[in-house]
């Protein structure tokens, strides 16, 4: 057998799909597991991805992305507080490739990202796939928010990256002020980039959703990434943009033309489209079933951080003493609904639960979810 690439040796497939798997193997099972709305794309979103089809844009667009989709981009960061150029944009497949992108292009062998935890799970690997560490900064004790001497006592001459992620996948919590001026303090007056996943950026509940991407002070070690599969439920359409200071896209548009040389043309021009429709309508559902997710696990006692943005609960269960895999497992054979493990996330004793399905499903899965955990609480 020959040997391949050794940083790959303890990449392991997400949980999320794991689980999301298994629940397929069992017939009527309500899946509350992966992040995907349920919405079909805007028609005016389809429509112009048609027209760019029937216009004959099938050839091959920029390595950076379109010029029409980079200025629209650009204009729509800038309008949002993040003053942005054309040329400070690139056009990815989606934020994974983004993510991608920003972290092989920064990451040495042997250097450290700093990742809030629980967190998304792509850090880690793409960190393990570079040769560096991740620093998992847990959160869970301090009420999902960063405190400064945690992130200090983190950082070491190593430290590459912290990267944040508000609204958070897995808990919905939105970073507040304080968290981000600490995060600021800590990486203003050192050689660390900040690394922004504003994936659910547009599906804040709240009138106040502090974003650290906005701060002038930070534009010389920024990288933001985005997409436009989550407030627009665009997931198939894999399409995203990662925003970053000249010197260092004179880099990341290399490394991304060796990668996937472009986005489809009609693809970019359907994105286009995409920024100028309102995601209010499909956030406002979200908000609703939020609500409702979230009185049901009162009802069923079990606490969990309110979620404030995305479309994920974090309930912790930890009083039925088994890990959350068990749990997870056992509420899919024996109650017919899954959940991810908290411990995909780097946080033992919680699940996730996903509340972008329809609200048939959503009832349905939470009322097999209470039977399942009266069941356990009566052995």
């Amino acid at each position: 057998m020959i040997p391949l690439n050794q940083n790959l040796t303890s990449l392991r497939r997400s949980d999320i799909r794991v689980y999301t798997n298994l629940a397929r193997q069992i017939p009527g099972c309500v899946m509350l597991t992966i992040g995907e709305p349920d919405f079909d794309t805007p028609q005016a979103i389809k429509e112009a991805a048609q027209a760019a089809l029937d216009g004959g844009q099938t050839h091959y667009a920029p390595n950076q992305g379109t010029a029409e989709l980079r200025n629209a981009v650009a204009a729509f960061e800038t309008r949002r507080g993040h003053e942005t150029a054309p040329e400070e944009v690139l056009i990815t497949i989606g934020a994974c490739q983004a993510l991608f992108t920003a972290l092989l292009g920064i990451l040495n062998p042997g250097e450290e990202i700093i990742v809030p935890t629980p967190g998304f799970g792509l850090y880690k690997t793409i960190a393990t796939i570079a040769g560096a560490k991740t620093v998992e900064l847990d959160v869970s004790e301090t009420g999902f928010q960063i405190r400064r001497e945690a992130l200090e006592a983190a950082i070491t001459p190593r430290t590459k990256a912290i990267v944040i992620n508000s609204p958070c996948n897995p808990t919905g919590v939105v970073l507040d002020r304080q968290s981000l001026e600490n995060v600021k303090a800590a990486v203003l007056d050192r050689p660390i980039f900040l690394v922004c996943d504003n994936v659910y950026n547009r599906l804040c509940y709240g009138e106040d959703c502090p974003d650290l991407s906005l701060d002038p002070e930070l534009r010389d070690r920024l990288i933001l990434c985005q997409s436009f599969s989550k407030p627009y439920a665009m997931t198939g359409w894999r399409v995203g943009y990662l925003t970053c200071p000249a010197y260092v896209m004179d880099r990341l548009l290399l490394l991304s033309a060796a990668q996937i040389t472009a986005v489809p043309t009609f693809v970019q021009q359907a994105a286009v489209k995409a920024l100028s429709v309102d995601p209010e309508p499909m956030r406002r559902i979200y908000r609703q079933r939020r609500d409702y997710v979230c009185q049901r696990l009162r009802d069923m006692g079990l606490p969990f951080p309110e979620p404030e943005g995305a479309f994920y609960v974090f309930p912790n269960i930890e009083r039925f003493g088994m890990d959350s895999a068990e749990f997870c497992t056992r509420m899919i054979r024996q109650g017919k609904v899954a959940a991810v493990p908290g411990s995909c996330f780097g946080a033992e004793g919680y699940i996730r639960l996903s509340y972008c399905c329809s609200g048939e499903d959503l009832k349905t899965g939470l009322d097999r979810m209470e039977r399942f955990i009266r069941m356990l609480e009566k052995t």
